[in-house]
């Protein structure tokens, strides 16, 4: 019997560990300058969430992430990426998709959209490649 449980547990973490990918330099790199452009944040009194999002987007292209959010708190999502970009957007929508009206910061290749909901629930957070070459992002959130 321990040697089945044994065997399952070798499994369930080569499975696990199959599942898990190095991040990439320019992911690495893309993190790093979200962090930089956060710590403005973070000296306001908001707290960096854990995790993070990375992947590479494309001119004219937007990528959805949805998140969980709740009345009261404070907001802000920041999106940053390497050299190629020459201009991002970051823009919040609530769960009907209609567009949320948002504090911006935009500074080219770095981003942020803030603001506090009226109403918990999903949103949704676009991140968009206005100018410049395919690129990779890393996408993070804020909170207080």
């Amino acid at each position: 019997m321990k040697s089945r449980i044994a065997i399952l547990f070798g499994l369930v973490i080569f499975a696990l560990g199959a599942s898990i990918r190095a991040e990439t330099d320019e992911e690495v790199e893309a993190h790093k300058l979200v962090l930089d452009l956060t710590g403005a944040f973070s000296n306001d009194g908001f707290k960096l969430r854990d995790g993070h999002w990375t992947g590479t987007i494309k001119p004219q292209e937007h990528t959805l992430i949805a998140v969980n959010l709740f009345a009261g708190n404070q907001y802000w999502f920041s999106a940053a990426t390497n050299a190629k970009a020459k201009k991002i957007s970051v823009d919040v929508f609530d769960e009907n998709g209609k567009p949320v009206v948002t504090e911006v910061y935009n500074s080219g290749d770095k981003a942020s959209a803030g603001f506090s909901p009226t109403s918990s629930g999903q949103y949704f957070v676009s991140l968009g490649l206005l100018e410049g070459e395919p690129t990779t992002f890393c996408l993070v959130y804020s909170y207080k």
